[in-house]
C-alpha cells in the first residue's frame, strides 16, 4: 500500500514535466505572449527545481523523507492554485517557477522512501518502479494537458495538481511510515546550499538566456562567470564543513557516481528535446489540436514506461553497463529516425522513431537513476536521487537552450528539427561511449561507499 502511494506521487511530480507543451501555444494566444516568453512555463519550473533539488535530498536524509514530501507537496499545491488563478502573463510564470520548490523537495524524499521500501537485493525494481510510473504519467500527461486545454481550459492543469496533490498526501500519510530521526546528529550546510545555488542558478539561467540573446552576450558571459565562482567557492566550503556538508565527501568523490551524472547529463538534453519539438512540429506544422499534438507522444511514453519495468528486472540478471549501453544505442538511433523530419512527415512515419527513442528512455532513465542511489550510504539515497535528478535537469536546460537555438537559426521549423535531432543523436553516442568505459557492469548494492 505505501508503494502504492509513492506511485501516485511520482506521477504528480512527473505529471508537471510534460502536461504543459501541448498548452503552451493556446496559453501564447491568451496572454497575447511568444514562445520565447510562454517557454518560461517548463524553463522557470525546472530552473527553480533544478537550483533546490540537491539541498530538497539533503534536508529528506537528515529530517526524515516523509516530513520533507508533506512540507514540499504543500508547496506544491499552493503555487499551483495561484497559477490556476494568474491574471497574467508574469503571475503564471512567478506561480510556476515556485512550484518547483515543492518538487525539489518531494522528488528525492520520494526516491529515498521507495528505495527503502524495497529489499537492496531488489533495487533495480525500485527504479523499474518509479520509471515506469514516470513513463505511464508521461504518456498521459501531455494528452491530458491538451484535452484540458481544448475542451476545459489550461487553468484546470494546475487545478488538477492540488487536487491530487491532496489525494497523494492522505495516502502517504495513511500508509508510509514516519521516519523522523529521534536525533539529528548531522545539519545544514547554509553557506554550501547558498554558494551552490547560486551557481546552479547562474548556470542554468545563462543556458535559458543563451536562446535569445546567444553565447557572447555580455550578460550570458558574466552570468557564467558567476556560476564557475561561486562553484569554487561551494567546493571551498564543502572542505572545511565536515559531517554537515551539503554533499558529503563520500559522495563527491565517489568516481563511478560521477559517471553516471556525466551520462544522465548527456542523455538528457535528446529526451527533453523530444519532448518538446515533437509536439510543436504536430501542432505549428501539421496543423494538429493541442489534444491530439499530446497523443502524438504517447508511442513514446507508452515504450518509456513498459521497458522501464522491464529494464528493473533485468538490473540483477545482466548488470548496469550492459542496459545503459542498450538504452543509449536506442536513444541514438531514433534521434537519427527522427532528424529525416520534413513539412510533409506524416505522424505515421515518426511512430517507429518514437517508439525505439522510448524503449532507449525506458532502458537508460531507470537503470541510471538505480545506480546513483545504490553506489551511495543507504543514509545518502535520497541526496544521491536529487543529484542525479538535477543533472537530468540541467542536461534538459542545456538541451532546450541549444536545440532552440539551432532551430532558431534554420530557414523553418521542419529543418531546425532535423539539425537539431541529428547533433542530439552524436550526444547519444558520446554517451554511450562514457557508460562504456565508466559505469559498473555488475549490479551495485545499497550501502556501498565506494
Amino acid at each position: 500500500m505505501a508503494l502504492i502511494g509513492l506511485s501516485f506521487a511520482v506521477f504528480l511530480v512527473a505529471n508537471d514535466l510534460t502536461i504543459f507543451p501541448a498548452a503552451i501555444p493556446t496559453i501564447e494566444q491568451e496572454f497575447n505572449s511568444d514562445i520565447t516568453r510562454a517557454q518560461w512555463i517548463i524553463n522557470g519550473y525546472i530552473l527553480v527545481f533544478g537550483v533546490l533539488i540537491i539541498t530538497g535530498g539533503r534536508l529528506a536524509d537528515i529530517y526524515g523523507r516523509r516530513r520533507i514530501f508533506f512540507i514540499g507537496a504543500g508547496f506544491f499545491a499552493f503555487f499551483s492554485l495561484l497559477a490556476a488563478l494568474s491574471m497574467d502573463i508574469w503571475m503564471l510564470l512567478v506561480s510556476r517557477a515556485l512550484m518547483g520548490i515543492g518538487g525539489a523537495l518531494m522528488w528525492p524524499a520520494i526516491l529515498g522512501m521507495v528505495y527503502e521500501l524495497i529489499p537492496k537485493e531488489r533495487a533495480g525494481l525500485a527504479g523499474g518502479l518509479i520509471m515506469g510510473v514516470c513513463g505511464i504519467s508521461d504518456s498521459f500527461a501531455p494528452m491530458l494537458g491538451g484535452f484540458l486545454t481544448e475542451f476545459a481550459s489550461w487553468r484546470w492543469i494546475f487545478l488538477l495538481d492540488v487536487i491530487v496533490a491532496a489525494l497523494v498526501c492522505l495516502g502517504c500519510w495513511k500508509t508510509v511510515a514516519d521516519d523522523k530521526p529521534e536525533k539529528i546528529e548531522e545539519h545544514i550546510d547554509y553557506l554550501g546550499v547558498t554558494t551552490l545555488s547560486i551557481s546552479l542558478f547562474s548556470l542554468l539561467m545563462a543556458l535559458d538566456l543563451v536562446v535569445e540573446l546567444g553565447f557572447k552576450s555580455p550578460i550570458v558571459v558574466l552570468l557564467f562567470i558567476i556560476s564557475v565562482f561561486f562553484l569554487g567557492s561551494f567546493t571551498a566550503v564543502e572542505r572545511n564543513a565536515g559531517s554537515d556538508a551539503l554533499i558529503p565527501k563520500d559522495v563527491m568523490s565517489n568516481r563511478r557516481f560521477f559517471a553516471a551524472c556525466v551520462v544522465t547529463l548527456l542523455l538528457s538534453v535528446v529526451f527533453f528535446s523530444a519532448l518538446v519539438y515533437i509536439p510543436q512540429f504536430l501542432t505549428k506544422v501539421r496543423g494538429y489540436s493541442p489534444t491530439l499534438a499530446g497523443i502524438g507522444l504517447m508511442p513514446m511514453m507508452m515504450a518509456y514506461g513498459l521497458v522501464s519495468y522491464i529494464s528493473g528486472r533485468l538490473y540483477e540478471k545482466i548488470g548496469a553497463k550492459v542496459i545503459i549501453a542498450i538504452g543509449s544505442v536506442f536513444i541514438s538511433a531514433a534521434m537519427f529516425m527522427l532528424s529525416h523530419i520534413q513539412v510533409n512527415t506524416s505522424f505515421r512515419e515518426l511512430i517507429p522513431g518514437l517508439l525505439v527513442l522510448g524503449a532507449g528512455v525506458g532502458f537508460f532513465f531507470s537503470t541510471v537513476t538505480t545506480v546513483a542511489v545504490t553506489i551511495v550510504a543507504r543514509n545518502r539515497s535520497s541526496l544521491a536521487g536529487g543529484i542525479i535528478y538535477m543533472f537530468q535537469i540541467a542536461g534538459g536546460a542545456l538541451g532546450l537552450g541549444m536545440n532552440t537555438t539551432i532551430i532558431a537559426l534554420a530557414p523553418d521549423l521542419s529543418t531546425g528539427i532535423d539539425r537539431a535531432f541529428t547533433i542530439n543523436a552524436y550526444l547519444a553516442l558520446i554517451g554511450l561511449v562514457v557508460s562504456v568505459l565508466f559505469i559498473e557492469g555488475e549490479p551495485c548494492r545499497v550501502g556501498s561507499t565506494k
